[in-house]
């Protein structure tokens, strides 16, 4: 049994992955820990884990307009919560140390603590190499000592929770610690859509320059369509929208409930939602929000596969109900989805992630035949 600390950020779609694969730790008897921003407490005791706040840390909230330099002053290069790694390895030493990719201060922490390091990297690897890494962020974080290249190739193990064939990543040659798990997601039994095409409309839940903008203008393009719409506003606030008739409007919603039955989800192209859609078989018309993030380059691997398009978040009312209609229409969408969605539903990232991790510790016989027999179960229900 190892003493495992995961340490995570508040932000989206980084967040499932991790608790997935902490848990999966659990399950096989790990103690583990997640060190989180406050606002993180309920997600993270709800999925039955022990969750540690930071302290040194800037607050924020992931709603704010100021996008991304919140993040990098804030977030993934401020000192602050480097030190709580520190302090909590201290307080309570570790076996282990799971990382989000992006928080480079607690990477630097975890390595200069001499603790063997797994960094979670949550989208597309390319993504981060290419672009998050040589970014912005890369620039400031360099300047801090905390070059994102430099910690990635150091860490024992990158564990990278997406598809590998969706990622662009692999046309090229990978680090030799680099390893896919595969998508780290729940359970998922397609569905079967309605007679009458439903499509989800959901933009990200933090917020961008013109989000709601974009959310009206998909709004009005799809109002007179014989289509059911429901919506997520996500950090736009209800009550900012004209709704059409044949639009039913939600600010959250679990997308689980809905997706068996849709046949087209209209997204920003983050990474979590996508995997997800396309788990469920379902094509996707992409709007991404923001040039810095990962959601063009999601975009581009989606329409890649053949199953979707991208359009820009300026696209005109007619832009978007072209793309929605033959998005609808073209039957060959709906088969990559399809095709992705089997080949996603194939693996259990969260599975893979922790024999990966596993593999970098000393186990006794006790804590290896548990791992045997999560490992077990798991794939039974998969094959249920």
């Amino acid at each position: 049994m190892a003493r495992i600390l995961a340490v995570t950020w508040h932000g989206g779609g980084n967040v499932p992955p991790m608790l997935g694969i902490a848990g999966e730790l659990q399950r096989r008897r790990h103690q583990v820990r997640v060190l989180g921003h406050p606002q993180q407490r309920e997600a993270v005791v709800s999925a039955g884990l022990k969750f540690v706040d930071y302290h040194h840390g800037r607050g924020w909230s992931p709603k704010v307009a100021r996008f991304p330099l919140r993040f990098i002053f804030g977030v993934f290069t401020a000192p602050g919560l480097g030190k709580d790694v520190r302090d909590e390895i201290n307080r309570e030493p570790v076996d282990l140390a799971l990382v989000d990719s992006m928080i480079l201060s607690c990477l630097h922490a975890a390595e200069e603590a001499g603790v063997p390091t797994a960094v979670l990297m949550h989208t597309l690897h390319r993504y981060h190499t290419h672009k998050w890494g040589r970014g912005l962020i890369g620039v400031v974080a360099a300047a801090r000592g905390m070059r994102p290249r430099r910690l990635w190739a150091a860490a024992d193990r990158v564990l990278v929770a997406t598809d590998s064939i969706l990622d662009p990543a692999t046309e090229g040659r990978l680090p030799a610690n680099v390893r896919y798990t595969g998508v780290v997601q729940a359970l998922i039994q397609p569905g079967t859509p309605k007679d009458r095409p439903l499509v989800l409309v959901s933009l990200s839940t933090l917020s961008f320059e013109g989000q709601q903008s974009t959310l009206q203008t998909i709004l009005d393009a799809l109002e007179g369509l014989p289509i059911g719409v429901i919506v997520t506003t996500g950090a736009v606030a209800p009550e900012a929208l004209r709704v059409p008739a044949n639009v039913e409007l939600h600010r959250y919603i679990p997308h689980d409930q809905i997706m068996p039955s849709v046949s087209l989800i209209i997204g920003h192209g983050g990474h979590s939602t996508t995997v997800r859609a396309l788990a469920h078989g379902i094509p996707l018309l992409i709007l991404p929000m923001h040039r810095l993030l990962d959601q063009a380059m999601v975009g581009k691997a989606v329409a890649a596969a053949g199953a979707g398009r991208v359009l820009t978040k300026t696209a005109t009312g007619e832009e978007i109900r072209s793309a929605v209609r033959s998005l609808l229409e073209d039957p060959s969408y709906r088969q990559a989805a399809g095709a992705a969605g089997a080949r996603l539903r194939s693996r259990n990232g969260a599975i893979a992630a922790a024999d990966e991790l596993e593999s970098l510790l000393k186990l006794d016989d006790d804590s290896r035949l548990s791992a045997l027999s999560s490992r077990f179960n798991s794939d039974r229900a998969m094959g249920s």
